[in-house]
């Protein structure tokens, strides 16, 4: 993907929060230690150093959701990533984005109060969540859905 399509697509699935410009997306994917996973409709982007790794974002467009993309992208960069741990933060009000990290094994390590605001003017806390990374995990299991 391109950084003008994962702008579009970031965009698309961000509604509530600042969409990330493909400026953004260029400048983080020349960036060291940042890698891109990517299926139809999605994308996750990671950066990892020192053993750790943080889940940057993640996205699938709203018209292609629960059809197992999201599940698909974290299990693939959980599996290839190189590093043992691993954090992200998601907004306290993302359900589905909080579901889907616990079922990955994420657990929450901590909360930033009101750290998204949204344009309406409410805000929302920051959940800091972490998780251990698996290993050896087969292809056959992360192929694109």
């Amino acid at each position: 993907m391109t950084p003008d399509e994962l702008a579009a697509l970031h965009h698309a699935a961000f509604v509530t929060e600042r969409p990330w410009s493909a400026n953004e997306f260029a400048a983080l994917l020349k960036t060291a230690h940042v890698s891109l996973t990517t299926c139809l409709h999605g994308f996750a982007l990671v950066r990892a150093v020192a053993g750790e790794a943080e889940l940057l974002t993640l996205a699938v467009h709203p018209g292609h959701r629960r059809m197992g993309k999201a599940d698909w992208l974290m299990a693939s960069w959980m599996a290839t990533a190189p590093a043992e741990t691993a954090f992200l933060e998601v907004a306290a009000d993302n359900l589905p984005a909080l579901g889907l990290y616990r079922k990955h094994g994420f657990a929450e390590s901590g909360r930033r109060k009101g750290y998204y605001r949204r344009a309406d003017g409410t805000s929302a806390d920051a959940v800091l969540m972490t998780a251990a990374l698996p290993r050896g995990q087969s292809a056959e299991s992360r192929r694109d859905p």
